[in-house]
C-alpha cells in the first residue's frame, strides 16, 4: 500500500445493551442502509432466543456471544504462489478478522435457513451455534480441517 493504513473508526454502542459488538453485528446484518430494521431483527431474534433457551443462568446476549465464540475460526488457509505452484498455507487469523468472519458466517447461514422471518432464522442459528452445531459451526470446522490438511506447507508462511 502506498498510503498509510486507514484509522479504525469508533462504533457507537447499541441503544439496548450498550455494546459495540452488537452494533458491529447489526452493521453486517443491515441491507440497503436500513439500520433500524436490522436492529429490530436482531432484538427480535434475541427475544426468540430468550424464550427458546434451555439454561436459565445465561441471558440471550450471553448466548449470542457464546455462539459467536463457537463460530470464530482460529486458522485459515491463504493462497501463496511459490515457484509456479499455488499452495494453500495455513495462517493464524487476526482477532478483528476472527470476529468479522464469525459474524458474516452466522448471518449468511441464518439467511439460508428455512423459516418465516429473519429474526426466527437468526435465533435458530444462534441457538444452534451456542450448542456447537449448525451450519456456521460446520464452516468453522471445515476451515480448520483445510488448515490441518495443508499443515505441510506452513514453512512457506510469509
Amino acid at each position: 500500500m502506498r498510503k498509510r493504513q486507514a484509522k479504525k473508526r469508533p462504533l457507537l454502542p447499541d441503544p439496548k445493551f450498550n455494546d459495540q459488538l452488537v452494533t458491529r453485528f447489526v452493521n453486517n446484518l443491515m441491507w440497503d442502509g436500513k439500520k433500524s430494521t436490522a436492529f429490530a431483527v436482531f432484538y427480535d431474534a434475541l427475544d426468540i432466543v430468550e424464550s427458546k433457551k434451555q439454561d436459565a443462568e445465561k441471558s440471550a446476549l450471553e448466548l449470542w456471544k457464546d455462539a459467536l465464540t463457537n463460530v470464530m475460526p482460529h486458522v485459515e488457509v491463504r493462497s501463496r504462489r511459490v515457484g509456479g505452484a499455488t499452495f494453500q498455507i495455513p495462517m493464524q487469523i487476526r482477532p478483528d478478522r476472527k470476529i468479522s468472519m464469525a459474524m458474516k458466517w452466522l448471518i449468511l447461514y441464518a439467511r439460508k435457513r428455512n423459516e418465516k422471518s429473519m429474526a426466527g432464522k437468526l435465533a435458530s442459528e444462534i441457538l444452534a451455534a451456542a450448542k456447537e452445531e449448525g451450519a456456521a459451526v460446520k464452516k468453522r470446522m471445515d476451515t480448520h480441517k483445510m488448515a490441518d490438511a495443508n499443515k505441510a506447507f506452513s514453512h512457506f508462511r510469509f
